[in-house]
Order: structure tokens, then sequence, then C-alpha cells
């Protein structure tokens, strides 16, 4: 969480005292925050759910991946990513991610098979996928592109918002993202029916009420709304994100060019110029070196940060999707052709990425001395692992 003080204090305290704490009203915080979200990133719908998993799961099913098909998903990444994609009875393909520590778009372009439906590029810890190569890829392949922006909230590619180049993006807001309510998320899309859809899932009950007159016909699905107390925290937090974005790139870029001179190998980033910028990454020689340097410096390897890399997915990696064997995607009858073996070892060349990859965090409220002595500390640690 970057920031949340009197002004969110105050935009609560008004709901409370509305007593209109349920987001269907006609001064809704929600539809509000719904509206404004969606012409800061430059889409046409956006819905607000429970989580990022919900808002993953929305965007799937509102684009319609089912069992039958595969998608992939990256090596690195929270394992929200692949839940969502066996929540709506598909199957996850894991493939590699490169040394932005993105998915590898040649790894995407070798892993599609016959049962590949869609890709989902996970902007992880804020750093740009390679969406030109990417999107390039499905167009010519005729696949789905749904953004994973859980942690890529307010950040770039190229001039446009992540979440909003592919055919659908979800969003988190849980209390580690980089605008948060404590919990919630966000789907978008442009695509009308994709988003009615996204929004059966989210409420079935309200879709059948407004939506029975739509082209989509209502179905049955687990509610997931978010609540008038979250829409108005969040109408609070976009008010200041570009700010927080801007003031943790700078510092990210303070760092990067004042340990230029070091033998340090920074990571390399899709589009430096719009991403989030919350961490500086460095990629060491061996993994040896990477956890020393991490020690001294106060980083974290990316590698050890538990359920963000697919070795860590004990329930996807030991076959068990769901709670009832009959709803089982890896048990599906629709789903026996699809790629369902996984191995710790199925993606080594990530592993050792990310073994040697160092994460130094820049939050936004940093100040001037604190970010020079993290610059003192980095050139030491080189000078003494490298």
């Amino acid at each position: 969480m970057f920031s949340a003080g009197q002004p969110e204090i105050d935009a609560i305290a008004k709901v409370i005292r509305s007593g209109r704490l349920f987001r269907y009203n006609d001064q809704s915080e929600c539809v509000r925050f719904e509206q404004r979200y969606a012409r800061y990133l430059g889409v046409k719908h956006a819905t607000m759910t429970a989580s990022g998993t919900t808002a993953l799961t929305a965007a799937l099913g509102g684009l319609g991946i089912g069992p039958g098909d595969e998608v992939l998903v990256p090596a690195c990444t929270y394992m929200a990513t692949a839940v969502a994609v066996l929540a709506v009875g598909a199957i996850p393909v894991i493939v590699d991610v490169d040394e932005s520590i993105t998915i590898d778009p040649a790894a995407v372009e070798a892993a599609i098979g016959p049962r590949t439906r869609a890709v989902m590029p996970v902007h992880m810890w804020g750093l740009p996928c390679d969406m030109g190569a990417l999107m390039r890829i499905a167009r010519r392949r005729k696949l789905l592109v749904i953004e994973d922006a859980c942690q890529g909230v307010g950040g770039g590619y190229e001039g446009r918002k992540l979440g909003a180049i592919g055919h659908a993006g979800a969003f988190s807001f849980n209390y580690f993202k980089n605008m948060t309510c404590g919990e919630g998320g966000a789907v978008v899309t442009n695509d009308k029916r994709a988003a009615d859809r996204a929004f059966c899932l989210v409420d079935c009950c309200s879709f059948y009420w407004k939506g029975r007159q739509r082209d989509v016909k209502p179905f049955a699905a687990s509610g997931a709304r978010a609540s008038e107390i979250e829409g108005a925290m969040m109408n609070v937090q976009l008010d200041r994100i570009d700010g927080w974005i801007a003031a943790a790139r700078r510092r990210k870029n303070r760092i990067l060019r004042q340990t230029a001179a070091t033998e340090l190998k920074p990571i390399r980033s899709n589009s430096p110029d719009y991403e989030c910028g919350t961490h500086v990454m460095y990629i060491l020689p061996t993994e040896k070196q990477a956890d020393t340097f991490a020690g001294l410096v106060g980083g974290t390897v990316a590698g050890k940060t538990g359920r963000h890399v697919y070795t860590e997915w004990h329930p996807i990696l030991e076959g068990r999707g769901a709670h009832h064997r009959a709803v089982d995607p890896f048990l599906l009858p629709q789903n026996r052709r699809c790629r369902r073996t996984y191995s710790r070892d199925m993606c080594a060349r990530s592993l050792d990425i990310l073994n040697r990859t160092v994460m130094v965090g820049t939050h936004p409220d940093t100040k001037a001395d604190p970010v020079a002595e993290r610059i003192r500390k980095i050139k030491a640690a080189a000078a003494k692992v490298l």
C-alpha cells in the first residue's frame, strides 16, 4: 500500500453516515469509480469486484474461456492467475519468463498448441510485459489476451495503460497494491458482450434484474461484488495514483542512474517510461551472489517470493483443481486433450533467472536521505559481491 489517510477516512465516513452501504443506489460510489476508472484506462467497460482473483475469473469467463481450452500463464505470477483459469474450467499451461521477469513472447509462440485459446500476460511487480510482441502473436495465432494487471495498477506500456491493451484486463486493489481499499478489484474490457458476461459472473442476481433485456441471458454464478465503502476509498485513491507512480518511477530512475557505474546488470525493461517503478531489479551472475547481495541491500530474491513462483503452486502441480472431482477441470472429459502434466523443473530457465534476480523496493514516500542511503548500500554491496 502506498498511502491512505484522512481523505479516505472522510470518504468512508460519508458513506456510513448516508446509510447507503449497498452499491446499488442513485449516488453509488462504485458506479462513480467504475466510470472514472474506465475513462482513466481508456476502456469502455469496468466492473468492480471483490478481489483480483474474481476479476481474473470474470475476465476469462466474460470472453467465453472454459472446458476444453488451454490458457498460457507465466512461471512467475501469483498463483491466482492459474487458479482463475481453473475456476472457469480451463487448463493453465505454464511457460517461461525472460529477463524482463515477465512472460517471454518466444516461449508463448513455442507453447501454442491445438487447444490453446488464450494467453495471460502478467505485469508482475508493476513491470510491463512486451505487449507489442504478444499482441502480434495473438493476432496471428488467433488467441485471446487477458492482461493480469493486478500488480500493475497505474502503470503503462508505450503510452497505453496496463490492462487496457488486450481483450480484457483484471486488477487487484488489495492491501499490497498501488491503489487499495483493503481488498477488491476490477475487470475491464472494450467488448460489450464480454462486459455483460463478466458482470453476470460478478453479480448474477443484479444482472438478472438489470440484464434480462440484453443479448446475454443471465446464468448462475457466485457473487463477488464490491461495497460502497470500497468504492468510496477507491475514488480517493484514484485521485492520487498518477502522482504516486511518478514519484516511484523517479526514485527508481535515480537509483539506476547512480548505480550505473557498478558492474550490476539491471533487468530488461519493456517500457521504462511507463512502468510502475515500484522495484529496482538486478540480475546477478549466480544464485549465491544474489543471496548475498539481497542480504546486504535489504532486498528480496525474486525466486524466493513463495506463491509468485510456479514451483509453489501446490494445488496446480498436484492436480487438485476443485473441491469435488465432478467439477475438477483436471478430470473433466472436455480437457482430456489439454496439457495437464506439470513438474517442478518444467521451467528451469525461469527458475535460473528468478533465483539470480534481486528486488529492491522504491516506495514513493521514501525521502531523499533514505534513497541516498539505499544507493550507497547498493554500490557497496556490488563492490563486495561482484
